[in-house]
Formats: C-alpha cells, structure tokens, sequence
C-alpha cells in the first residue's frame, strides 16, 4: 500500500495560540516545509486541494504544486481535488503537463466535482449543471490525454477543438487521472466505466459502510472490461501524536471550529467531544490517535476495501505548525514502515 497525505492549505485562527490567523504568505511557507518533510521521509505522493474562500489559501493549487516540485526529488504531486465542473479541461491539462515536467515525471491529476460550491459562480458557471459539467468535461479531458490531434466536436458546456495538438507534452505516456468521491454510486460507477482509479474520501460516520461502493466500482469496471486492478484510495481526517490522548487534545478544538462553521452554512448540528472521540474509535472515520492505532486503523480498513492507498488529511482547521510536522515525522518513521511491513507496496498503474 501507498501512503500519503492531503491538504486543504487551511487558513483560519489557531484556537491553541490564542487564535493567532497567519498571514497567506506565512501559512504557504509552512504548508512547503511539511511538504519538503513528507518527500524526505518517503512517503509517495500529496494531495493539495482547489477551494475559493477565505479559510483556505490553494485557489490556485498547481502553481503551489510547481513550486513543491522544484524543492523535491520522490513525491508524487497531486491535487485532491480539481474541480474540474468549472474548470476547462485544455487549461487542466496544460498546467499539469508542465507540473510533470518540473517534477520530472510526478504529476497526478485527481478530479472531482468538489465540496463547496464558490467556483460555479467565480467562474460564470450554473449550480444547476453540477454533474453534466463534470461528465463532459471529464471526457474531454481524457480526449485530450489520448495525444495526438484533439478533435473535439463540443457539447453544451465544453468547447470544440478542431484537431489541434495541446502543448507541453508531460514526460509520463500518459497522465494519471484519478477520480475523487464522497460516497455517490453514480460517481462511483462513473469511475469504474471510464476504468479510472477512484478515491473515496471517508470523513465521518461507519466506515465499512463504504464497502459495498468498493464493491459496485469493482463489479461496474469487470462489467465494462475494465482493469480489475485498478487503484482504489481512501482518504480520511486525521492527527498523529506520541499517545492517543495528546492527539485527540490537540487536534479538536481545530477539527470542531472547522466543522462547526461550515456546518453552520450546511446546516448541520454542531459537533461535540464525544462525537469526535466516537469518531476515532477503531471503526470510526477518523485516524486521530498514536501511530500504533493508524496502523491498526489501516490495517482493519485494508480487510473491508482492499484499497492501494491510503490519504491522511492533516489538518482539519489550523494547528500549530510544529504538532503538524511531528504528526508527518511519526507517519513517515513509524507507521509507513509498519504498512510496509504488512502490506505490499504495489500498486497497478493508476489509469
């Protein structure tokens, strides 16, 4: 299994330093050091998500993408996600073909129809179109990365190419293009039909209540005689500490004042301790404890989905930077090890 980790690049007052905000350019700062750390540590790949609000400084993720991958040698660079409903695909693709060629050959793209909702109006686009811009959109982008001439006849929200050649080439024959869902059979099947690596972000409630999704992405991809292989991910909420107590400590009042407010806008109820400690029990969703308990945690999950990767997001809301780094040393020095040790670390050639 592949281990690896993602970020939203949060930005919001830290409630364990008296609420301090750090500038846009402070928080970038730390965002790469942890980065450069996960690289030396050998862990395979980072996930930097796209998000237009004031809580989260990656608008503009593969230009942070770039730069991580001039001060790296192994990572694998990815976002997690491009919303790519309000994206064009021509554009997509170019700045990732030119992120592979910085980093040599480590780009992934990791698509998805995102969480929040501000790009659909930054960029013109209608809410209304949320699923038709994707499917159209995702097609035309996997048009692109066939090479070659790229004739496009256009639909209603994408526009046509009439045989063009799209410039830089990547140094990878062909780009990887995951698929990124949060629990819809549709965007479930839709991976498996286009025979794409599929990760599941799993944030909250009964995990294994996610297994007959695996399943259906499975029967759907051998249905369309797709590679069986195919990679699957998980992704997950998650803080690691030295004990299980100090990590729990540390990271709820960030995790809670995250939740809550954008609860707030979704309308949710509020979250409290005993959710939250509920929550990183060993069938819960969140990978919050000491390492032993990750790996353990790992462990149980590989037994329901047989997934190739696992994406730990540190953190949900701001913690003090120096908790954050030793969080990715512990991960990378003890429980990567750990799943190196119990599960092979292979992984089909993701799509």
């Amino acid at each position: 299994m592949k281990l690896g980790l993602y970020s939203f690049a949060e930005n919001t007052p830290n409630p364990l330093e008296g609420g301090r905000l750090q500038s846009p350019a402070e928080r970038l700062k730390d965002l790469f050091e942890e980065i450069r750390l996960a690289d030396e540590l050998g862990l395979d790949f980072f996930g930097l998500g796209e998000h237009h609000r004031a809580d989260f400084v990656a608008s503009a993720p593969v230009t942070i993408l770039a730069a991580a991958a001039a001060m790296t040698k192994n990572i694998r660079l990815s976002t997690a996600v491009t919303v790519l409903s309000s994206e064009d695909p021509v554009r997509v693709w170019q700045q990732f073909s030119t992120l592979d060629l910085i980093s040599g050959g480590r780009a992934e793209i990791m698509a998805g129809r995102g969480s929040f909702i501000e790009s659909f109006p930054l960029f013109g686009y209608n809410l209304d179109d949320y699923d038709d811009l994707f499917e159209e959109k995702l097609a035309q982008l996997l048009k692109i990365r066939e090479g070659g001439k790229v004739a496009w006849e256009g639909s209603v929200h994408t526009r046509p190419i009439p045989a063009l050649e799209i410039y830089p080439k990547p140094v990878q024959p062909s780009l990887p293009v995951w698929i990124a869902v949060g629990g819809t059979p549709n965007s479930v099947a839709r991976a498996a039909f286009y025979g794409l690596p599929m990760v599941i972000a799993i944030i909250g409630g009964r995990p294994q209540q996610f297994q007959p999704l695996v399943d259906l992405y499975r029967a759907t991809a051998e249905k369309m005689g797709q590679n069986p292989a195919t990679p699957i991910g998980i992704g997950s909420h998650g803080f690691i500490s030295e004990n299980s107590q100090d990590a729990l400590d540390i990271a709820y009042p960030a995790h809670s004042e995250a939740m809550n407010r954008i609860g707030r806008e979704r309308g949710w109820g509020p979250t409290s301790r005993e959710q939250f400690d509920l929550g990183a029990s060993p069938r819960g969703a969140y990978f919050m404890g000491s390492p032993q308990q990750v790996i353990d945690k790992i462990l149980l999950q590989h037994e329901w989905f047989r997934h190739d990767r696992f994406a730990l997001q540190l953190s949900v809301g701001t913690l003090p930077h120096k908790h954050v780094m030793k969080a990715i040393e512990l991960y990378g020095t003890v429980v990567k090890p750990a799943i190196d040790q119990a599960l092979p670390r292979s992984e089909a050639k993701a799509a």
